[in-house]
């Protein structure tokens, strides 16, 4: 009988890993812009911390948001919009790290002029109209801070709600719309084809925070150690991406890994991500005075109506902040 249990317990062994890896869903963009969550997957740094991680890919900031919310995705990257503060001023999400931070010097997002509109500088976008995904977007963030800049008030630009960063940017090379936004890798392109010019580097005008990650407030509540799990092997991708990116190192063995998400069948993909890497701080550190900044803005603009203050909004558990 023990003999015969013994063999009954060995099977179960056999059959039942004593340690199965934790799903976790990460919403983003199918773009450059998340590249060291596509290096962390590659090098099996999730693997390493015992998590399942699954891309879910999304056209557009917001709805990534929407998603965390209705539990569809467990972890989300992408830029802090006007429905993200929103729903995170109810309490039913958390920041709990930086991503992509556009800083001077770095050409991380490109301000777009399309050919016929003779627009040269970010002065010459008042009484123009430019293409942006929805209003309380990160895109309409972004030109209130660029006409902020320019000396002129918001309303003087018509903003074109274009739904997908597709639209905007065929809007734009076809001069449906005057201008728009767009990241280097898709900016880039247009300039050299001539469908469209770049006026100014968001970095150099207006600094900020661009993307953040963020967990539903159960998920930060209910599995921490799950969350901490994906942010030392992120925060590790983070730093090995700035060295060879940032800090004059060699990308030469990242970019394949890299280039298996973006610019799969672009001949010239990887001279583009070396070209186009936009810029991470260390550890993937949050920059959390610039999202207090971005949470009054879109209150000024009547666009988020929580009373929430941002360090309700921040859990620095994680990754930290600066």
């Amino acid at each position: 009988m023990l003999h015969r249990r013994t063999l009954l317990a060995a099977a179960v062994a056999v059959a039942t890993p004593a340690h199965a890896a934790i799903p976790l869903r990460i919403g983003l963009l199918h773009t450059l812009s998340p590249a060291p969550l596509y290096i962390a997957m590659e090098r099996g740094y999730f693997a390493e911390q015992g998590l399942d991680l699954q891309f879910r890919f999304f056209e557009a900031a917001q709805p990534i948001a929407a998603a965390a919310v209705s539990g569809d995705i467990d972890v989300g990257i992408t830029a802090l919009t006007g429905g993200f503060f929103s729903l995170a001023g109810r309490g039913v999400l958390k920041v709990i790290g930086g991503g992509l931070h556009e800083r001077p010097g770095f050409e991380g997002t490109a301000i777009l002029a399309s050919r016929a509109s003779g627009i040269t500088t970010i002065a010459d976008l008042a009484g123009h109209s430019v293409g942006i995904t929805q209003f309380g977007s990160s895109f309409h963030y972004i030109m209130g801070r660029v006409a902020e800049r320019a000396g002129f008030d918001l309303s003087r630009i018509t903003l074109r709600p274009l739904q997908t960063i597709g639209n905007m940017l065929a809007a734009v090379s076809t001069g449906q719309v005057d201008a728009t936004v767009a990241i280097a890798s898709q900016a880039k392109p247009l300039a050299t084809r001539g469908e469209a010019r770049i006026i100014a580097w968001l970095g150099d005008i207006a600094p900020y925070q661009i993307t953040a990650v963020f967990a539903p407030t159960a998920v930060v509540v209910n599995q921490p150690d799950t969350l901490h799990r994906f942010a030392r092997a992120y925060a590790r991708a983070v730093d090995e991406y700035r060295a060879a990116f940032l800090l004059g190192g060699d990308p030469a063995t990242l970019v394949p890994l890299i280039q298996k998400y973006v610019f799969t069948s672009d001949p010239d993909g990887a001279r583009r991500i070396v070209a186009d890497a936009g810029y991470y701080d260390a550890g993937a550190k949050l920059d959390a005075s610039d999202v207090a900044a971005q949470l009054g803005w879109f209150k000024a603009q009547g666009l988020v109506k929580t009373q929430a203050v941002a360090t309700e909004l921040i859990d620095d558990r994680f990754l930290g902040t600066m």
